[in-house]
């Protein structure tokens, strides 16, 4: 049986074999209605990109790859699928990589561990702008989270409206002893945006900055680190009636560790995370948490990669989505 062709689905969806080529790559220009129209005729015919012969005609691979700090924390490993799902939709084959460390974050995005890749999209944890300040890497790379760089697009999440909200929310609830569960590493202070937002909230309604309520783990980003970071914080005894955490694993592990001492969630202490993951939505009581949107994201990394990789030379552009609180039970007021 004869394989379908990409003039196939242009026939069936009543465009050209260009326009479907286009919608593929993610090249602008097509409309909704036409990408909605070539995507159902691939699903149709069954239509599967023949990667090898397009590498041929325009020296690409037509594969991208995925990097991510790691992908025990849920936000990472659902960022990455997001992004693999989307970029298949635009006829990309991907590699994923888990770069653990500054070196491993480096080596993906300067090629090492990625040569046979067109593009990279990277959500960094220990890059820099001054990392890469000597050094271009050899093909597009976009940034997704994290601070912003002036060397490469970036796509750039809500943090501090995100958080300076959640934290508002809890003051407008009642609560005034915020404790902040936080990843930094230990021996060192708060800092970012996230940090900046709650504190921006605390001024607003003229509660003072108290260094005793803020607490880590020994992990930057583990459940467990929740955990130990709130056992420390009950066992000092300092009063708190509420805790923002950092992100939701971070979250999870401080509602155990709460229940643990007998402390009721929300009555003695509000708790909320960041990252609206799917697990915030069945912890007990479910987790008022802080939506980055991150499908709005992925849509802007994939589109700025795929336009890189398709010969734009413009610029280094910075796309800043927007953040919103998606309240539960873990923070109604006391």
């Amino acid at each position: 049986m004869r394989r379908p062709t990409s003039a196939d689905v242009g026939a069936a969806a009543g465009v050209s074999a260009k326009t479907v080529s286009n919608v593929l790559l993610g090249r602008l220009g097509a409309s909704e209605a036409t990408r909605a129209a070539v995507l159902a005729a691939i699903e149709q015919l069954g239509y599967r990109v023949n990667m090898a012969g397009r590498g041929l005609v325009s020296g690409r691979t037509g594969r991208v790859a995925v990097v991510v700090p790691n992908l025990y924390q849920p936000y990472f490993a659902e960022l990455a699928e997001r992004l693999i799902h989307a970029l298949e939709e635009r006829g990309c084959t991907t590699m994923l990589r888990v770069a653990h460390d500054r070196e491993a974050e480096l080596a993906a995005v300067l090629g090492p561990t990625t040569a046979t890749v067109d593009g990279v999209i990277v959500s960094p944890h220990f890059l820099s702008g001054d990392s890469l300040a000597e050094r271009t890497p050899p093909r597009p790379v976009v940034q997704l989270g994290s601070a912003p760089t002036p060397l490469r697009d970036c796509v750039v999440m809500g943090e501090r409206a995100g958080s300076e909200a959640m934290t508002r929310h809890l003051l407008e609830s009642g609560r005034r002893r915020i404790a902040l569960v936080w990843n930094n590493a230990p021996g060192t202070a708060p800092q970012g945006d996230r940090f900046e937002g709650y504190l921006a909230a605390l001024a607003a309604y003229g509660v003072p900055r108290d260094d005793a309520l803020f607490v880590s783990g020994s992990d930057w980003d583990r459940r467990a680190s929740g955990y130990e970071a709130m056992v420390g914080l009950l066992r000092q005894k300092v009063a708190f009636d509420a805790a923002l955490c950092v992100n939701d694993a971070i979250a999870v592990g401080a509602l155990r560790a709460l229940h643990s001492f007998g402390r009721r969630v929300p009555t003695d202490v509000a708790v909320t995370g960041f990252d609206d993951t799917d697990e915030s939505e069945f912890t007990s009581p479910p987790l008022s948490s802080v939506s980055p949107e991150q499908p709005v994201m992925v849509e802007a990394a994939v589109r700025m990669l795929l336009e890189r990789i398709d010969g734009y030379a413009g610029p280094v552009r910075e796309v800043r989505t927007n953040a919103h609180l998606v309240l539960r039970a873990s923070s109604l007021p006391a």
